[in-house]
């Protein structure tokens, strides 16, 4: 099992005590010495990381949130994708289960030497399956005590990759899997809080419906309502390498993302949203 190569578990984790869930699946950039040697040069930027995403939602304690978020890089196994690797958007060009290229098409592994079967079931059984059985039980428990979850899938994305979208990307995309993960009240309600907000675009299920993990866990008839959030990383961040953090943009986008946080647990706190 390569995680033995300096072992790093595939997830940080802190509970917390509301009825809010937050994981960060593409936050993570660590890669094991046995997946990186065969990497290109341009892996070592880690160009399609989320970055910054626990920091930008570092108030998230302050709301009793729950939080997972990955330490391994998207390259090693995306999290957010199907464990057969189906693709989540048919007809259309999306990154794999391990990827074998960056957003912008360019190859991660030397010499055109891809991942086989055999390695992608071992990255899957020491990455994948403990950041899920670890989502999955804090999913359960949270419901369990609070008769209801939100589950917040936080990302980011760089404002333009034709490979995957035309032209500029909004700066906020909602996804609840066309409805189907999340009540349509509650979707509704981030997307008012969201329009209010002078300066920015938001949108609900436009290029971005939600990955995986919104589309599995989000059960509305069972009280479960996840939602993906995309941003554009334009809006706290310079998205050249090496990927500063600006504060100035940030900390407008800070209270933006709380506010969203706090919409969601008020309508999920309402007394007629309490069914156990």
């Amino acid at each position: 099992m390569f995680l033995s190569e300096g072992t790093v578990w595939p997830y940080r984790y802190r509970r917390g005590s509301s009825a809010l869930i937050v994981s960060i699946p593409h936050a993570g950039t660590f890669i094991p010495h046995g997946v990186g040697r065969s990497l290109s040069d341009c892996a070592a930027r880690r160009p399609d990381t989320d970055w910054h995403l626990p920091r930008l939602y570092d108030f998230v304690e302050e709301l009793g949130a729950t939080v997972i978020a990955a330490t391994h890089s998207r390259y090693v196994v995306d999290v957010n994708r199907p464990p057969d690797g189906a693709n989540l958007y048919p007809g259309r060009d999306t990154p794999r289960l391990c990827p074998i290229d960056t957003f912008h098409s360019e190859p991660l592994y030397r010499g055109g030497v891809e991942p086989g079967d055999d390695e992608i079931a071992r990255r899957v059984d020491a990455v994948w399956r403990p950041y899920h059985r670890r989502l999955a039980a804090e999913i359960e428990r949270v419901r369990t005590e609070h008769g209801a979850a939100i589950l917040w899938d936080a990302h980011s994305i760089v404002s333009r990759v034709p490979r995957l979208f035309e032209g500029r990307l909004a700066d906020f995309n909602l996804g609840t899997a066309d409805g189907q993960s999340c009540d349509a009240g509650l979707a509704q309600a981030l997307l008012v809080g969201l329009s209010r907000q002078p300066g920015y675009h938001a949108v609900l299920n436009g290029r971005f419906k939600g990955g995986y993990i919104t589309r599995h866990y989000g059960k509305p008839s069972e009280n479960i309502h996840a939602i993906q959030l995309e941003m554009a990383e334009a809006v706290y961040m310079d998205e050249e390498s090496p990927y500063p953090y600006r504060r100035k943009r940030a900390e407008r986008i800070g209270p933006i993302l709380k506010e969203q946080l706090e919409i969601a647990l008020a309508w999920v706190n309402q007394p007629q949203r309490r069914r156990v």
